[in-house]
């Protein structure tokens, strides 16, 4: 039987949201892939280690090289399945060698901070990407869940939607810093985003 890749979702940050088969595989592992931060925070001294960053073909070909001896475990954000690195080890690798441990996504917390049921919502990202304008059209009784960066925030998506057609009484919830201490969860309108201070890398939920 051969070597696997496991990609092991961590949660949003807080290690009490993770789940624990994701923290015994990354305790386990021989060879430890992750974001730094991900990395300073679970990599022990006798693992072998790889930054990911901007080059992700290098952290391919560090994968493929490792996996010929072992199982390699990376860790992502959130939950695998959720725009993360799975995406590009499915174009490199055979799903036959790859084992995920899904994890709670910022969505999905944030969904549950707002004690708001998400099989309706529709969720889409801004975070590194721009969706498609047709996406952003209102409908009566849409929920909308975005993931933001730093050029697409909660000073720019609420014009977006507005120019979408979207009521500017339409309910804008900002959720920061998801499960950590200073967590924030800001609750206004479309129309009054500017009332608030601005907020990056968050995620957006808007309900009719």
């Amino acid at each position: 039987m051969g070597y696997r890749i496991i990609i092991a979702g961590i949660g949003p940050g807080n290690p009490d949201y993770m789940v624990p088969a994701a923290r015994i595989a990354i305790e386990k592992a021989k060879i430890l892939v992750g974001g730094s931060r991900a990395l300073g925070q679970f990599a022990k001294e006798n693992q072998e280690t790889m930054a990911i960053k901007a080059d992700i073909g290098a952290v391919m070909d560090f994968i493929k090289e490792k996996i010929a001896t072992d199982d390699v475990v990376v860790m992502v954000s959130g939950d695998p399945g959720y725009y993360s690195l799975l995406d590009a080890v499915r174009r490199n690798f055979s799903e036959d060698v790859i084992e995920v441990i899904p994890g709670i996504s910022s969505m999905q917390l944030a969904f549950s901070r707002l004690a708001l049921p998400w099989h309706d919502a529709e969720l889409l990202s801004f975070h590194g990407r721009e969706p498609e304008s047709e996406k952003l059209i209102y409908r009566e009784g849409r929920i909308l869940g975005f993931l933001t960066d730093t050029k697409n925030n909660s000073r720019t998506v609420p014009e977006k939607l507005m120019q979408a057609g979207w009521p500017k009484e339409a309910k804008l919830a900002i959720c920061a810093r998801l499960s950590y201490d200073d967590e924030e969860i800001v609750r206004t309108t479309l129309e009054k985003y500017c009332e608030v201070k601005e907020y990056s890398n968050c995620v957006l939920v808007v309900t009719d």
